[in-house]
């Protein structure tokens, strides 16, 4: 472990409490030692202070040799104010109460003050402090402001002007944290307001932060308006599962649906940000076209029935194919489910033939990196990005496949200077904070890959085996200029840049012809330089899905081979799980020749398909929210969600459903939760052996890539 940096301590007291804090701290920060409080408005402790809401005004002095306190005129912005030796502070005193009324008075001279119909109403900062500090009456009488009322920002975030307090919360999270810098103040005084530039449309790919760290109900979700009050809805903890980085998130839900999404704070992920696929995408659970009821086919149609009759109709079936059934998985399964899965098909039904990956460009099992190089594909954490000195991202829009990573390589570039190297064939959002951008022409990554090792080589930055020095030689600096449309300069500045630094790309890689070729240059660069290799998953439980091996064997076909053999009518029975293969798979015509000509179809998911058409049997399952489940995140980190709202209808969980379906195959003890089923995987899969429970409902449980066979 690294070993902890020297953190020089100051004496200071508050309200007459002597105690040591960090040189520096903010005071706002230095109170909640002791359990206090210092009311805030425009301070966040992720970002930069300005003490421009002067709410957090306390009294200050420092002691002098006589015991006594001098202290300074004025008060001072406890958010700005740094902890130095001897510094006291006062958060009590009759003149602060008259100050926080002051200023609670000045922010309310213009606020409408409609707290009924607010969105914040009964969970307002503004709201909150003005009953703890603000005056018991109002002596403004005048006319107030008006502006427009629900401005549209985005489709997501709506502005109403007559609240905003003018704190820029909004505007520095634009600058600071996304780095977009979409938003910024207009006019002076009374007339200053938050918005786009020239009045264009919020685009940010974070916009929906805005919404949590406004401390007034100025900006508010469009998706949540007028839906419910705090106090009519229930919060539980969830995991969002629409993309491999897993945020930590809060599910308020009522009558049964899920009604927001906020963050929630794990340090080692998502911080307590949130992309706006993760906060608004879940609303698909509440899509009008859930399945609630087991289907059967009967003739031309399908007609409800119950779990028993669609066993008893797949059990044979499957058993009968054997070898000539298959199985196709989600990404965004459970480890439970994927787990039960991958047992049901292989080892109960003794097909080869499972898979769950849909990009264009996929091998077998036995040809992953890991097997043919001996690399781990993840070597980094997401939260050790911002202390990295320099990182090279390749083949990848962080901001759409990883975006939680990408704000820490933002977080990293902002506060601690990382160098970034970003090399794709189109814009990216890093591109803005990049420090050097290498843009290569359409179908030639694996060439720029090639022409960067080959130069690393001849520097003496890479020590290389001959074989691939001899192999490498063809790929000149000249040839690679004229091939990808990168300079000289900047292919050599590169070369300094990324040798011995971590390495990112993602498997969208694998939808590029040469992107198997070029993620094994990129993973030779990080071996011969001594550097990080990471080729993160992009699904929601994707890494997951690898390491329990919901893979093909030796003798399987992968996804695209099995469509293939369904459409050849080589596999009688297909069983797809919580995937629609029409979403998903980029050959349309492959996926219909496939359900038509083969046998038996199995299709479970948690609401309607097209694939639902050619099925034989439909079997409804939980939603993520709606199940127990442990998911494996992009690094590795495995985390667990209790069940947020109730199962619909007939519906259950997926690994119930293979479980019992196994039960019913080999008679043993049953499974009874979700929590057995993990702990099954945790005593048969290596990677899975080192799992600490307590940490799972926490940030986690780490998985080391030491532990991975």
């Amino acid at each position: 472990m690294a070993a902890v940096a020297d953190v020089q301590l100051v004496n200071i007291s508050i309200n007459g409490i002597d105690l040591q804090v960090p040189k520096g701290e903010m005071i706002v920060e230095s109170v909640k030692r002791l359990g206090l409080e210092i009311p805030i408005f425009c301070y966040h402790p992720r970002m930069k202070p300005v003490g421009m809401c002067r709410m957090c005004l306390v009294e200050m002095g420092f002691k002098q040799p006589d015991g006594t306190v001098r202290k300074m005129p004025k008060p001072q912005a406890g958010c700005t104010l740094p902890a130095s030796e001897g510094l006291a502070i006062f958060t009590d005193t009759a003149e602060i109460h008259k100050d926080r009324k002051g200023v609670l008075e000045f922010l309310l001279v213009n606020h409408p003050l409609d707290c009924p119909i607010c969105d914040r109403g009964g969970e307002c900062p503004l709201q909150n402090n003005t009953l703890f500090y603000g005056p018991s009456t109002s002596r403004f009488v005048e006319m107030k402001r008006h502006a427009p009322k629900a401005f549209p920002l985005s489709q997501y975030v709506t502005l109403d002007l007559e609240r905003c307090i003018q704190c820029g919360r909004c505007v520095r999270f634009t600058e600071e944290i996304s780095g977009d810098g979409q938003l910024g103040f207009r006019f002076r005084g009374a007339s200053m307001q938050p918005s786009t530039f020239e009045m264009s449309e919020f685009t940010s790919k974070f916009s929906g932060n805005v919404i949590e760290i406004c401390p007034v109900g100025a900006l508010t979700s469009t998706k949540y308006r007028f839906r419910a009050r705090p106090w009519d809805l229930q919060t539980r903890p969830g995991v969002c599962t629409l993309c491999s980085n897993n945020c930590n998130i809060h599910v308020d839900y009522r009558l049964g649906k899920a009604v927001r999404i906020n963050g929630r704070t794990n340090e080692a992920v998502n911080e307590e940000w949130t992309c706006d696929r993760g906060k608004f995408g879940h609303d698909i659970y509440n899509t009008e076209t859930r399945l609630t009821t087991v289907l059967l086919r009967k003739g031309e149609n399908l007609v409800p029935g119950e779990w028993a009759e669609a066993y008893s109709q797949i059990i044979p079936t499957f058993r009968n194919a054997a070898s000539r059934s298959a199985g196709l998985a989600s990404s965004g399964l459970s480890n439970e489910d994927l787990f039960t899965f991958k047992n049901l098909i292989k080892d109960q039904f003794g097909s080869s033939h499972l898979d769950h990956r849909f990009e264009q460009f996929i091998q077998g099992h036995d040809r992953s990196l890991t097997a043919r190089m001996g690399v781990e594909e993840v070597q980094d954490t997401i939260a050790s990005f911002e202390f990295a000195k320099s990182v090279f991202v390749f083949g990848t829009s962080l901001a759409d496949e990883e975006p939680i990573l990408f704000l820490r390589l933002r977080k990293g570039w902002f506060q601690r200077g990382t160098k970034i190297v970003v090399a794709y064939d189109q814009d990216t959002d890093l591109d803005s904070f990049a420090h050097l951008v290498l843009r290569y022409k359409s179908g030639t990554g694996q060439i720029l890959a090639k022409g960067l090792l080959a130069l690393a080589i001849a520097a003496g930055k890479a020590t290389a085996p001959e074989a691939l020095s001899a192999a490498l030689k063809s790929y000149t600096v000249e040839r690679v200029v004229a091939d990808t449309g990168i300079s000289e300069s900047k292919l050599r500045e590169a070369v300094d840049l990324i040798c011995g630094v971590p390495i990112v790309t993602t498997k969208g890689l694998y939808d590029l012809e040469y992107g198997w070729e070029s993620a094994e240059i990129l993973a030779g660069i990080a071996i011969t330089t001594g550097g990080h290799f990471n080729i993160y998953a992009r699904g929601g439980n994707e890494e997951g899905a690898v390491l329990l091996d919901v893979l093909p064997n030796h003798d399987g076909g992968t996804t695209h081979e099995i469509l293939r053999a369904c459409a050849a009518g080589k596999v009688k029975a297909l069983w797809i799980t919580g995937v629609d293969l029409f979403e998903a798979h980029h050959d349309r015509a492959l996926v219909e020749s496939a359900l038509e000509n083969v046998e038996f179809l199995v299709v479970q998911h948690w609401k309607e398909t097209e694939a639902m058409q050619f099925a034989s049997v439909v079997l409804p399952m939980t939603t993520p929210l709606e199940s127990d489940g442990s998911y494996t995140n992009a690094e590795r980190r495995v985390q667990r969600m209790g069940a947020v709202l109730p199962a619909q209808g007939q519906s259950k969980p997926a690994w119930k459903a293979f479980s019992e379906i196994s039960l019913r195959l080999n008679p043993t003890a049953p499974t009874f939760n979700a929590l057995e089923v993990l702990k099954k995987i945790q005593a048969t899969v290596p990677a899975y052996a080192s799992l600490d429970f307590a940490d799972l409902s926490g940030e986690g449980s780490l998985i080391s890539a030491g532990s991975v066979e």
